[in-house]
């Protein structure tokens, strides 16, 4: 590899890191994601600074050049990450699918809260009208006669 196109790879990787702490503070990368990413940054950064262990990398994978291991450890890593993703959609799919069901359930038992509430309240609203309607009773008051009018009455 010539000096140049080490220094490339270099500054590619740690531009890299960079970007990916940066990402991590910010919050636009979880820190669960971000460890994988780092170690693919900092994997890659060896390798640039090392290219003995590429090419050693290289011969122990049968390839002929370089840049196929590259290659097949970059296709290797987004397999992976592949799978990673995969298990974490179904696990949030699942997840999503237990929760519709609760909140169908809960709705189901608001609506029967509601309706009972409504019969109680139709059942209230009847009573009250049938009380309106009724007669009035005076009452024991009404019969007793009223002490002042009874004197106002003898003078």
């Amino acid at each position: 590899m010539t000096l140049r196109q080490q220094l490339f790879a270099l500054v590619a990787s740690i531009a890299l890191l960079v970007f990916i702490v940066e990402m991590v503070r910010r919050r636009r990368l979880r820190e669960e994601y971000a460890f994988l990413w780092i170690l693919t940054g900092v994997a890659v950064l060896v390798l640039s600074a090392w290219f003995g262990l590429l090419e050693w990398l290289t011969r122990l994978i049968g390839a002929v050049v370089p840049v196929s291991t590259l290659f097949v450890f970059g296709i290797l890593f987004l397999v992976v990450i592949n799978i990673y993703f995969s298990i974490k959609v179904s696990t949030l799919t699942t997840q999503v699918k237990n929760l519709a069901q609760r909140l169908g359930i809960l709705d189901h038992y608001v609506r029967e809260l509601r309706q009972a509430g409504d019969d109680a309240s139709a059942q209230a609203n009847e009573e009250a009208g049938r009380r309106a309607s009724a007669p009035q009773d005076p009452g024991p008051m009404a019969e007793t006669p009223d002490p002042e009018e009874d004197h106002a009455a003898e003078r």
